[in-house]
C-alpha cells in the first residue's frame, strides 16, 4: 500500500491505517528506536507511542513525506524516553552519534532557541543538498537513522575507515559552511 492510501485511512479514522503503517514502516521504526534507546522493550514501547502520535496527528496534519513524518515523530518520542531514562541514570545509544556533532549543537538556551534550531536545521539541509549522493547518504544514515559506522560500511560495501573519513570530511565541510552562513560554532 502506498503512503497516500495509508494517509487516507488515517483521515477515514480506520484502524487499518496503523496495521498498514506497521507493515510498511514497522521494521524501520523498530530499528531506529532500538538505535536511539538501546533497549528492545523501550524501543517497542516507543514504536507503539509513535503510532498513537501519528493517529492523533492526522487528520490535523497531512504529511507530504509520510516516512519522514513518522521518523520525526518516532525520534521525538525516543528523545523524550531517553531524557526520562537519563534522568534515571540510564543511557541510550543515540548519544554516541550526537557526541560526533556536538560542535554544531548549541547548548545555550535563549527565547529564540526554537527558531534558531529550525534555521540551523534548514542550513544543514541546504548544505546536504550540495553534497554528492554517497556522502549525503552516509551522513544521513549516521546522524538521522543512528546507524553505526560498521552498519553503514557493511551495507554500502565499504570499509569502516572509508565511512569514517567520509563522515569526518563532511562534518568539516558542514562546519565551514555553517561558519560562512554566520553560525558561531
Amino acid at each position: 500500500m502506498n503512503d497516500t492510501d495509508i494517509i487516507a485511512l488515517y483521515w477515514a479514522r480506520s484502524e487499518t491505517a496503523i496495521t498498514e503503517t506497521d507493515r510498511k514502516y514497522g521494521a524501520l521504526c523498530r530499528s531506529l528506536a532500538a538505535r536511539i534507546l538501546n533497549n528492545a522493550a523501550d524501543a517497542e514501547e516507543c514504536v507503539n507511542d509513535t503510532y498513537l502520535t501519528v493517529w492523533n496527528s492526522i487528520p490535523d496534519a497531512r504529511p507530504t513525506h509520510f516516512k519522514a513524518f513518522i521518523c520525526r515523530l518516532l525520534k521525538n518520542n525516543a528523545f523524550n524516553m531517553l531524557r526520562r531514562a537519563n534522568a534515571q541514570k540510564r543511557s541510550g545509544g543515540y548519544t554516541e552519534s550526537l557526541d560526533e556533532l556536538k560542535e554544531f549543537l548549541s547548548s545555550a538556551s535563549t527565547p529564540d532557541t526554537e527558531i534558531d534550531t529550525k534555521e540551523l536545521g534548514r542550513a544543514i539541509s541546504d548544505f546536504l543538498r550540495t553534497q554528492n549522493d554517497r556522502h549525503r547518504n552516509i551522513f544521513v544514515r549516521r546522524f538521522w537513522f543512528c546507524e553505526s559506522v560498521g552498519e553503514i560500511a557493511d551495507d554500502l560495501d565499504m570499509t569502516e575507515a572509508t565511512v569514517s573519513v567520509s563522515l569526518y570530511r563532511t562534518k568539516q565541510k558542514l562546519k565551514n559552511y555553517l561558519e560562512k552562513e554566520g553560525y558561531v560554532l
